[in-house]
């Protein structure tokens, strides 16, 4: 018995993937904005506590300010994951994959947001990692970058460049594509 698994199936299960890695990357960020502003606002012994059992209480009160770019920071590398997930969840859905001719523009768009995105995240993952080294220079007790979500800037960087060397690649295949579809 042989079984067959096509394409459609295979983004299919991408697509119940990508929902839940959405859904789980927007309760990352809302809930990092919603503590952020519960601490300041609110009760500032309300830190969040991490499940290593680490918090940012030192932080908060060693200075409000660094606080304040830390979780901003945490914040902005939060919701560009979820937008980048979001913009995949969007293409599945819509069903912009078109097999036939995987050549166009809004496949084209869709990479370079792609791209950007990363390269977003590869940014103020640097530098909020960048500020915890200093932090814990300085003598603040902080959790790990990784424990913070702001690990792994070279990773994110590494593939803005490959996404867009891919988008350079799409373009030239858009181009092709044009010449062949007027040269019928």
């Amino acid at each position: 018995m042989e079984i067959k698994i096509t394409t459609q199936q295979i983004l299919n299960v991408l697509q119940v993937l990508s929902w839940i890695i959405f859904i789980g990357l927007c309760i990352e960020a809302g809930g990092v904005i919603f503590n952020a502003c519960y601490v300041l606002f609110y009760n500032p012994a309300g830190v969040y506590h991490y499940a290593d059992g680490s918090t940012l209480a030192a932080l908060l009160n060693y200075s409000q300010s660094q606080y304040i770019v830390q979780v901003t920071l945490m914040a902005i590398v939060g919701v560009l994951r979820a937008l980048m997930f979001y913009l995949i969840v969007k293409v599945l859905y819509e069903k912009k994959l078109d097999m036939a001719k995987p050549f166009n523009t809004s496949m084209n768009r869709f990479m370079s947001n792609m791209a950007y995105l990363c390269l977003g995240i590869a940014l103020f993952s640097a530098w909020g990692a960048g500020c915890v080294t200093e932090l814990v220079a300085k003598g603040v007790l902080m959790p790990t970058v990784e424990v913070l979500n702001l690990g792994g800037a070279d990773v994110w960087l590494f593939m803005s460049i490959t996404l867009f060397i891919i988008v350079q690649i799409f373009k030239r295949g858009m181009e092709l594509q044009q010449e062949n579809d007027l040269t019928i």
